[in-house]
């Protein structure tokens, strides 16, 4: 495919998946890609919910945009926190106003959202998903999934915390002494670093495991232990350094082995999931039943199914006395922050794309290679593509 060059002007428009609250560009940033000689126009509104008024974009050079049609009509470049694929309902809406060539840049959900994808694509748009932002040490300041886990990880804590029937640090009182609450964090991913080093900080006891036997050194460099299962995971971690899908044998001997550190716990926070494929269930609903009454469960992957047999995303149960949240899009709750990391994000991958002001997709680089998902009316990334031909083969088989 041939290098892909075109002047740039960037359009934010206003979030309209239910809830959302971030932002794709915040004002600092703003200025900063004003200093690139890079136009900005913001939809009305768009920060508001993150704690950014429309003057606040103005007095860093943004120009506001009279509607959302005029964001993406005078916009090359489309940045949004959930584009379509991400924002399924309301995102279809901006199909229509998306012109051949625009390119757009956003958590897009490309390894599940496969119609979606195809639909973009159709509409001649360059699409970077910010998922698939590679691991790979010159991406790290683009890597917008870690950025996002690690206010999810600070949040979960803060939900366990808030929901347990007990403090979490160790109190001497004149009263007596409180005894601090043990957490058990499952999963030493972004989120899970962030969740084991929040609980410390506020008191508890933690206890963490992951498949992964090379992060023990991370977790007791927190303070924290590191539950050492004999399970044999030679290959629990893929080339991206995302944790590997294991076989259900694998997680059947990982949950009776767990059962007793889960049981001892006041709060386990569940972080495990694989991108693209259903989260794996590691706390069944007997080892709920060992747990003491009042004890929590916080589900980061509630939204790839939980890793909690008993989880309802986006809603909070009790069941054998056992507190359970699956909390969706926990980012969002904490919008200034979150929007904060993520503008940073954009900005270093915009950096990255955009040589004496114009946008050039080179696609022998490995970033703009395995982030980039359609680009001239096609789906170009590999692993997406295969995706989609093969569920058009099982669709093809069932008809």
């Amino acid at each position: 495919m041939a290098e892909i060059t075109q002047r740039v002007a960037i359009g934010v428009p206003r979030e309209t998946f239910a809830n959302e609250q971030r932002v794709a560009i915040v004002p600092d940033v703003v200025a900063a890609l004003r200093k690139m000689d890079i136009a900005v126009l913001i939809e009305s509104g768009a920060g508001q919910a993150a704690g950014h008024t429309d003057a606040d974009y103005s007095m860093k050079g943004a120009v506001i945009a009279g509607s959302r049609a005029d964001v993406f009509s005078k916009s090359d470049i489309i940045l949004q926190v959930r584009s379509f694929g991400a924002n399924v309902d309301a995102g279809r809406k901006d199909l229509e106003l998306f012109r051949k060539g625009q390119t757009l840049i956003g958590f897009a959900e490309p390894l599940t959202s496969l119609q979606e994808i195809k639909a973009i694509a159709e509409h001649g748009v360059n699409l970077f998903a910010m998922e698939l932002i590679p691991r790979i040490s010159r991406a790290q300041s683009m890597d917008a999934l870690s950025s996002m886990a690690t206010v999810a990880g600070y949040k979960a804590v803060l939900l366990a915390a808030a929901s347990l029937p007990k403090m979490f640090p160790l109190l001497m009182t004149a009263a007596g002494t409180v005894s601090p609450a043990h957490v058990f964090v499952i999963g030493v991913g972004v989120a899970g670093l962030q969740a084991i080093a929040t609980a410390k900080r506020l008191g508890a006891m933690v206890k963490a495991f992951d498949v992964r036997p090379a992060v023990k050194d991370q977790v007791q460099s927190l303070g924290a232990t590191f539950v050492e299962l004999e399970i044999e995971a030679s290959q629990s971690e893929d080339k991206g350094g995302y944790a590997r899908a294991m076989d259900e044998e694998f997680y059947r001997k990982q949950r009776e082995l767990m059962a007793k550190v889960v049981a001892e716990s006041d709060a386990v926070i569940t972080t495990a999931a694989v991108p693209g494929k259903k989260a794996p269930v590691l706390v069944t609903e007997e080892m709920v039943k060992k747990m003491s009454p009042g004890s929590v469960i916080v589900d980061l992957a509630s939204e790839r199914g939980g890793n909690c047999e008993l989880t309802k995303d986006g809603a909070r149960v009790v069941v054998h006395g056992v507190t359970i949240l699956g909390p969706s899009n926990l980012p969002s709750s904490v919008p200034y922050h979150s929007s904060q990391l993520y503008s940073k994000n954009l900005l270093a991958l915009l950096k990255h794309l955009i040589k004496d002001g114009k946008l050039q997709i080179d696609v022998e680089d490995e970033i703009a290679r395995e982030t980039l998902v359609t680009s001239g009316g096609e789906v170009v990334h590999a692993r997406v593509r295969e995706l989609i031909e093969g569920s058009a083969t099982a669709q093809k088989k069932v008809s």
